[in-house]
């Protein structure tokens, strides 16, 4: 969640943390996971209070290779956090994986459960989760953006043709921005059960649902000075530098999700209001709740892991990432009031009035989710660099088409 899937670089960061002073000789919990950065930090934090040793290791981008070469090498780590919850069920249906401890199960709500549920078992515990339907802006500089797709469209019009700042920041070169994008507005302008049809083949990929979708996009990605410098400038800002850019007034707006406030604070110039939050506008179908997540899977056999996982699922274990920030949960041992000024947020997690929808990218099959390169994020930065072309919906189509049968091929093989 965030960028959570830096550039691998072609090696692998392993960090140990809490070995000293634990006694030498004991194996330790080896954790795989894909944060890095300010994420990383956080979660040794985290782990350093438990009580025996916890190695953890960075896969940092695609962990679905990462782990298939450890586990036919015989050296599979004890538990993996991952966002992509496909690999859960693809990883129990494999016999890779053994069911999470029982106590765990009544930690969450049934909606969460049932997305780590695999032929009845549940194979994954939620160890963090994102509100990703936010517009984050200056107040200082803006008031709150408009409650409605449409008026949003027309404010950064508005925005853009009177000049600096651009109304839009947007990290294009990690393709999952993109994917966050495309996610809330299926949701806004679906009806009941298209947007999970994306994910179980029931909506095809250049029906009327995506090709809306993207065409709304369009009229966003390609009105002239949307982004700071343009879109050539946009495909190689990171997540990071786009929050940057709005914390520093270069940007008026910037699309992501809660984790965004903990990079803004980081950045933001002395005296500054901090940056505010409004939901990511409606579309005529719905209001969207977008929401990601990285769950924990147990690998078979593994005791160790097991009885880390439950750990990690109590109240207190996550408290020094809670109190630092850019943490919610969809725990309910934990109450909304634990996150300070994210409270309204984390309610939302929760909520069991609500209909949130799981990141999409996360849930598609094989290559098709990502990772970076790959699937529907080089999908949608083509798109984003070519958006300006009349035929630029028809063409990501088509690629989506292509990259969705591929991708069946590959979970088929």
């Amino acid at each position: 969640m965030t960028s959570r899937r830096a550039v691998l670089g072609g090696a692998l960061g392993a960090v140990v943390a809490g070995a000293a002073g634990c006694g030498g000789t004991e194996r330790p919990v080896q954790v795989a996971v894909v944060w890095s950065g300010g994420e990383l930090i956080r979660f040794r934090e985290v782990v350093r209070r438990y009580p025996r040793p916890v190695d953890v290791v960075s896969t940092r981008t695609d962990v679905d290779a990462f782990l298939s070469a450890r586990y036919r090498a015989g050296n599979q780590p004890d538990v993996a956090i991952v966002p992509q919850i496909s690999l859960i069920a693809d990883y129990a249906r494999r016999g890779w994986l053994q069911p999470v401890p029982a106590e765990v199960t009544q930690r969450f709500a049934d909606r969460w459960r049932a997305m780590l549920t695999v032929d009845g078992r549940q194979y994954g515990a939620w160890v963090k989760a994102a509100h990703k339907s936010l517009v984050w802006y200056s107040p200082d500089r803006l008031p709150a953006p408009p409650a409605t797709w449409a008026e949003f469209v027309s404010l950064v019009a508005e925005l853009a043709a009177a000049g600096r700042p651009a109304p839009l920041a947007i990290g294009a070169a990690d393709g999952w921005v993109l994917t966050d994008w495309l996610e809330n507005l299926l949701i806004g302008f679906a009806a009941d059960g298209e947007y999970q049809g994306l994910v179980d083949g029931g909506e095809p990929w250049d029906g009327p649902l995506v090709r809306t979708a993207l065409t709304e996009l369009a009229a966003v990605w390609a009105i002239p000075g949307a982004f700071p410098d343009g879109i050539a400038r946009a495909l190689i800002t990171q997540h990071e530098e786009s929050v940057i850019q709005v914390a520093e007034g270069r940007a008026a707006m910037v699309i992501e999700g809660d984790f965004v406030a903990g990079v803004a604070d980081r950045f933001r110039p002395a005296g500054a209001a901090p940056l505010a939050a409004a939901r990511f506008p409606a579309g005529p179908k719905a209001e969207p709740l977008l929401v990601a997540g990285d769950a924990a899977m147990v690998f078979a056999g593994s005791r160790a892991g097991g009885e880390l996982v439950e750990w990690l699922t109590r109240r207190a274990s996550f408290q020094p990432w809670i109190a630092a920030g850019g943490y919610l949960s969809p725990n309910t041992l934990i109450t909304p009031e634990a996150y300070g000024p994210a409270a309204a947020r984390a309610a939302e997690l929760t909520d069991a009035e609500g209909a949130p929808q799981f990141d999409l990218s996360d849930q598609l099959p094989g290559s098709l989710g990502g990772p970076d390169g790959l699937g529907s994020w080089k999908i949608l930065q083509d798109f984003l660099a070519e958006v300006t072309r009349p035929d630029a919906v028809d063409r990501a189509c088509r690629r989506l088409v292509r990259a969705a049968a591929q991708a069946r091929r590959e979970v088929g093989s």
